[in-house]
């Protein structure tokens, strides 16, 4: 009977890679499908054939020669039938099938489309209200573990024992003791499974099992992008703690359903349903009772926010109550040292301690007893599992994308906020002892003296955001420190230019030069109409008129406010031209006045002396 019974648990639950054989008891038993419309005799080994007497040994070389004629092309041999059908078996049997692919070496996800569709775009499924149940928390806290017994209980929900026999390995999910982590990416179970609930109506259940968080190759980008969409496409969602819930666990659980949050197109009151954290191997029954009463009255003390609290906590617990529709917490006593300790460990209820399998089997139908499902719902909406599909192509698409922000690690954020605020406060001394030299009120300086002050302040302000303690390392310093300088010189721009709004000469650069164009045409238009260049004469007043519209429109830009893209051009027109005309001209112009003057002042001082002395012999 042991042996059927193993033969029973095999077909029921799918054996997986990570799983152990069976014990001693079954050592006896091929682990091969059973087809209860063709049964086959056991087959003969080649082993064995040999060991037979020598009159035995022919039956081989018989066997292969009833199938060495002109059909033993065409006609397959008895292992390969089996091995067709084992195959089609295999792909049939319910397993765990990975729907988001994670790329460790990009720390990208990708969602396996086509895998998914085969799941919930089954015909007896699509169309049903879908739970869906996922478990989400730290790697190598048994997730994988415990969605195995839920599997066990969604086979047999009917049966009081469940949980299977003592001596029944556990299979389903993969997982394994040891310290590395198993689930990468997302996995659902290939079976989903369709229950009647007490009021008649039927719903989908799927069971999701999610990357640990928090191992040595995942980012905390990776972290948030897995419980964030596990969150957001779940119904229940289990936080699958260990031994408590330390602030820590509230913070990260805070950064991942606000990252969730984030990427929904509506922001609802309630953005996602039913959390339960499950605290393994609780440690303090004297204190708190193992199970849901004890665990909800420890969560309740646990997020209760008070006026003593820091903002900081405060804020934490407001954000939890404000994302769940209903919040609970299961407190699970620890498997036992053979659990623990035992690196051949199969799941056996043997091996488990009493406590935790009590505690276990009120904990699953909690979850997955037709009167407990909650029925996924997004925007006060059921949702199928065609809708589901729909979603999950939608949330991976913004996680895809670049338009949230990154998660970052709480260093790196302190990092980042110390290294701002030393920026800001280096700037805003910069700002004062600018304005100090050429705020509002202060008169117009010399550009040369602006700059040379510019380049003083300049100075101080880094070397005062070098002075302030930062953190991130001297590298991750840099940066900021870079950006200082760039914002520095953007702000000494913006001086310059309200310095140069101060000079009268400047201010009315644009009127004078257009001034300057229009007596120039005046002067060339009548010039060329005394000549009788009657074409030049008259595309010289066209200028002309063109500049008096033009200082026209100027007035009254400036006057009213309105049309200021065409102030601001034709401010630009008459800088071009002060600069590349005017100002050489001028330059030029002053140049030879100066040497002009020069020259005369040098003639004027020698001559000088010369007629004093001339003055001097006459007396």
């Amino acid at each position: 009977m042991a042996e059927v019974s193993g033969l029973r648990n095999r077909i029921h639950f799918e054996p997986n890679s990570k799983s152990r054989v069976f014990g001693e008891g079954m050592s006896g038993v091929e682990d091969v499908p059973i087809s209860s419309n063709k049964p086959r005799p056991p087959l003969a080994r080649a082993e064995d054939l040999e060991d037979e007497a020598g009159g035995h040994q022919t039956l081989l070389p018989q066997k292969q020669a009833s199938y060495s004629g002109t059909d033993a092309g065409l006609t397959p041999t008895l292992d390969e039938e089996i091995q067709k059908e084992e195959a089609v078996n295999e792909e049939d049997k319910a397993k765990p099938v990975q729907i988001v692919l994670a790329h460790e070496d990009e720390h990208s996800f990708e969602l396996d489309a086509a895998a998914l569709e085969k799941i919930l775009l089954q015909e007896h499924v699509k169309d049903l209200n879908v739970v869906v149940v996922s478990v989400a928390g730290a790697f190598r806290k048994g997730k994988s573990f415990l969605l195995d017994f839920m599997l066990r209980y969604m086979h047999n929900q009917q049966n009081d024992l469940w949980m299977g026999g003592d001596d029944e390995p556990l299979t389903g999910f993969t997982w394994r003791g040891g310290c590395e982590r198993e689930t990468t990416g997302i996995q659902v179970w290939s079976e989903v499974f369709v229950v009647d609930k007490p009021d008649g109506t039927k719903v989908a259940v799927l069971l999701v099992d999610t990357q640990g968080a928090f191992d040595s190759q995942s980012t905390i980008k990776d972290c948030a992008t897995v419980f964030a969409l596990s969150t957001m496409t779940s119904s229940v969602q289990v936080y699958n703690l260990s031994q408590n819930i330390q602030e820590d666990d509230l913070q990260h659980l805070q950064l991942f359903t606000e990252y969730g949050r984030l990427a929904m197109e509506e922001i609802y009151l309630k953005p996602f349903q039913s959390l339960m954290f499950l605290i393994r191997d609780w440690s303090y029954p004297y204190e708190h009772d193992y199970g849901l009463k004890g665990g909800n009255t420890f969560l309740e003390k646990r997020l209760q926010v008070k006026q003593s609290q820091h903002e900081e906590l405060q804020n934490v617990r407001k954000h939890i109550h404000s994302c769940f529709s209903s919040i609970s917490c299961f407190l699970q006593p620890h498997p036992g040292l053979k659990v623990a300790t035992n690196p051949y460990f199969d799941g056996r209820l043997k091996d488990i301690d009493r406590d935790f399998k009590r505690e276990l089997a009120a904990l699953v139908p909690l979850l997955l007893a037709p009167d407990r499902l909650v029925e996924k719902e997004i925007g006060g909406n059921k949702v199928t599992c065609k809708d589901l599909l729909e979603y999950f192509k939608a949330y991976i698409k913004i996680y895809q994308g670049e338009e949230l922000p990154h998660p970052k690690s709480m260093l790196q954020a302190t990092a980042e906020a110390n290294n701002l605020t030393a920026v800001a406060g280096a700037k805003e001394m910069y700002s004062k002892s600018m304005e100090s030299v050429c705020g509002g009120d202060k008169p117009y300086i010399a550009p040369a003296d602006l700059e040379r002050r510019h380049e003083e302040f300049r100075e101080c302000s880094v070397r005062h955001f070098r002075s302030v303690k930062k953190m991130g390392g001297d590298e991750f310093c840099q940066r900021y420190q870079n950006q200082l300088e760039a914002e520095l010189d953007e702000a000494f721009a913006n001086f310059t230019k309200h310095n140069d709004g101060k000079n009268i000469f400047y201010a009315a650069r644009t009127p004078a030069t257009i001034c300057v164009v229009m007596f120039v045409t005046y002067v060339l238009s009548g010039v060329t109409g005394f000549l009788g260049l009657s074409t030049f004469a008259a595309l010289a007043n066209m200028v002309m008129g063109l500049a008096l519209l033009a200082l026209c429109t100027w007035a009254y830009v400036k006057y009213s406010g309105e049309w200021r893209e065409l102030g601001t051009l034709i401010d630009l027109v008459a800088d071009t031209v002060w600069e590349l005309v005017l100002k050489p001209l001028s330059e030029h112009y002053m140049e030879d006045n100066v040497k002009q003057t020069l020259v005369n002042s040098f003639k004027a001082s020698l001559t000088e002396p010369a007629s004093q002395h001339a003055k001097l012999k006459r007396h």
